[in-house]
């Protein structure tokens, strides 16, 4: 399913396969990112963040929707793969800040 995405979230799905060094530079110096109930601030600390989770599974993404709540941008996307639970549909609320994400939380 094709949904439109702004293109700071575009490159960051893009980027999502594994490459975690064109990952950290979708995001803002200073965002925040929230996943599996940890939280990684910084450039430094998100590239790791993905980085870890690359190694440990592969899979792929089905985008849903897209809807705009309050500012966020709330992508909910099918993930199938070698994790698991798999698939399960994850929702990913995007904070944007310029052409740059400033946080993101990843939920069940």
């Amino acid at each position: 399913m094709s949904i439109n995405l702004p293109k700071p979230i575009l490159a960051y799905f893009a980027a999502d396969s594994g490459d975690s060094e064109a990952v950290a530079l979708c995001f803002t110096d200073n965002a925040v990112v929230k996943d599996e109930g940890h939280t990684y601030r910084g450039s430094a600390a998100i590239k790791q963040w993905k980085t870890e989770s690359s190694k440990k599974y592969t899979y792929t993404n089905d985008h849903l929707a897209s809807v705009d709540e309050g500012g966020k941008i709330i992508v909910t996307s099918r993930l199938s793969g070698n994790f698991p639970g798999s698939p399960i549909d994850l929702r990913y609320a995007f904070g944007l800040e310029g052409n740059k994400i400033a946080s993101l939380e990843i939920t069940s």
